[in-house]
């Protein structure tokens, strides 16, 4: 078969190796005579992976002392009420800064929960940039600051973590998670789906800071509850073994090709071939965030018009592009080229880009 010029923004590309290793398991999975999704997650295989997993997570990131990773449920939705139902306590206030739909959703999620305000705002302009360090508004009051690194329906994305928060900074990081190295001593939460630059859909990566976990809430639902999952490490209640199995795999491929240094090299040729079309266009084809804050993940762009944006996705569409359409919320076109996705694709959507614009 022929694989798909892959693009979308998530459920997204999974590495082909990853996939055959996967393929020739599924039946049998060391020899077990079960399939990994029949395991019990008691068992000693089972454990091996889920145990392996966390170990690569710790590596690849350079995770300190001092950090839980967490394999937990419900995408980063639920992260939106954890966090202040764990965290955002009477008298203290929930810090967001709004780059984008998302950051909108945690915001929605903490109002029910507690105080909330939004420390900075790039909404002004339908998000076409990360608002600036020394534009965020922060105080002693603030529980914790909340950020979306990157943000997949308006292609922004944080060039650099160099805030100074006087309350726990917190992140989402669904989106560019693993993209590149992160400094992790930064942060007292991150979090992420897997199912962009992870793995399948169906786990959510969890970094938390120790001494943050000694701050919880106590009278919350124990599933809930962050020191639930910290304590049985994340075996608490059945895990999504299958998606947690994947989520191994695809850090094995990554820690192959170089950890999170060989991605981020390989993520910045993958974004320079693509905004070198946009950029060389005269216009044609017109990028959505300031260069200052583009995402090496998300490239969102338009063309004229409406009638010419969907000639654009249909054509690209018929000559085995997947994915390309803009967000429902915003429209235009949009190429998510998470760490899976190749440079080959790459160089396929610039040729296809270039011989478009010459042909329209």
């Amino acid at each position: 078969m022929t694989r798909a010029h892959n693009f979308n923004a998530g459920p997204a590309a999974l590495p082909a190796e990853v996939l055959e290793k996967a393929q020739k398991e599924l039946v049998d999975f060391n020899n077990t005579g079960m399939s990994v999704m029949e395991l019990s997650h008691r068992s000693q295989d089972y454990e091996e992976v889920h145990n392996e997993a966390i170990s690569l997570v710790k590596e690849l990131l350079n995770v300190p002392e001092g950090y839980e990773v967490l394999l937990l449920q419900g995408g980063a939705s639920l992260q939106f009420s954890m966090i202040p139902m764990n965290f955002l306590k009477k008298g203290k206030t929930g810090n967001y800064i709004l780059t984008g739909s998302w950051s909108e959703k945690a915001l929605k999620e903490a109002k029910a929960f507690g105080e909330s305000k939004i420390g900075a705002s790039a909404k002004d302009s339908n998000y076409t940039y990360i608002p600036e360090a020394n534009n965020i508004e922060m105080s002693e009051s603030d529980a914790y600051v909340h950020i979306t690194s990157n943000n997949t329906i308006f292609g922004t994305q944080w060039q650099s973590f160099d805030l100074n928060t006087p309350a726990p900074l917190f992140a989402d990081m669904s989106s560019d998670i693993l993209s590149k190295p992160i400094p992790i001593e930064r942060f007292s939460l991150i979090y992420a789906g897997a199912q962009k630059n992870l793995g399948p859909s169906g786990v959510t990566l969890v970094i938390i800071k120790k001494e943050l976990l000694e701050q919880s809430e106590e009278n919350i639902p124990t599933l809930l509850n962050y020191n639930t999952h910290a304590e049985k490490n994340s075996l608490y209640h059945t895990p999504p073994t299958f998606a947690i199995y994947m989520l191994n795999k695809v850090l094995q491929w990554v820690k192959e090709k170089g950890g999170a240094a060989g991605m981020q090299k390989r993520n910045e040729e993958k974004a320079s071939i693509l905004y070198d079309v946009i950029d060389n266009s005269n216009g044609f084809y017109r990028g959505h965030a300031e260069k200052d804050s583009r995402s090496f993940m998300n490239i969102t762009f338009n063309l004229a018009s409406e009638e010419l944006n969907q000639k654009f996705l249909t054509e690209a569409k018929n000559a085995g592009f997947v994915g390309l359409n803009g967000h429902r919320s915003v429209g235009g076109c949009r190429a998510s080229i998470y760490n899976a996705v190749s440079v080959e694709s790459c160089q396929a959507l610039r040729d296809f880009m270039i011989n478009f614009q010459q042909n329209n």
